[in-house]
């Protein structure tokens, strides 16, 4: 890993954070209208519950970019950096897909491909910064109960 450098380090978790809560802009009008009317499954989670899973999510993403935007040149760098990017954008549009929208079907869909640039993006953080990829570990496992929670109530309306 390079030298600590706290300004890239401030940018990566400010960005990240600031980006993953524009998610939250989109969400939050629909909580109380469109979202609260969908039939959901018994193992749903109380909606309080995601504003601070998904900080703490985004706290984690941020770090790791950090690690990996601060990390030495390697052969999968860009890779893993790429793939991040990748995931990213569509974790930002999987709101918008699934709340603004609300075609619930295509947001499955592309949560599979979240769920897919996650863990391309664990594999190659693994070969450039072993601590970058520990920290997607929980994102990837909260994205895997997401979903079956989005398929469980694709299939249940």
């Amino acid at each position: 890993m390079g030298k600590f450098n706290g300004l890239k380090l401030l940018i990566s978790v400010i960005v990240i954070l600031a980006l993953g809560s524009a998610g939250g802009l989109v969400t939050a009008p629909q909580i109380k209208t469109w979202y609260v009317l969908l039939q959901k499954p018994v193992f749903n989670p109380p909606n309080y519950l995601f504003a601070p899973v998904w900080t703490f999510l985004y706290l984690s993403m941020g770090v790791s970019f950090y690690l990996l935007w601060n990390s030495k040149k390697s052969n999968y760098k860009q890779y893993a950096i790429s793939a991040f990017v990748i995931q990213f954008i569509l974790n930002i549009a999987w709101s918008f897909i699934f709340f603004y929208l609300h075609h619930v079907g295509w947001a499955l869909a592309e949560i599979l491909m979240i769920w897919l640039f996650i863990l391309l993006t664990i594999v190659y953080a693994f070969k450039v910064q072993k601590w970058a990829a520990w920290l997607l570990i929980p994102y990837l496992a909260w994205v895997s109960f997401a979903t079956i929670l989005n398929a469980a109530i694709y299939i249940i309306n």
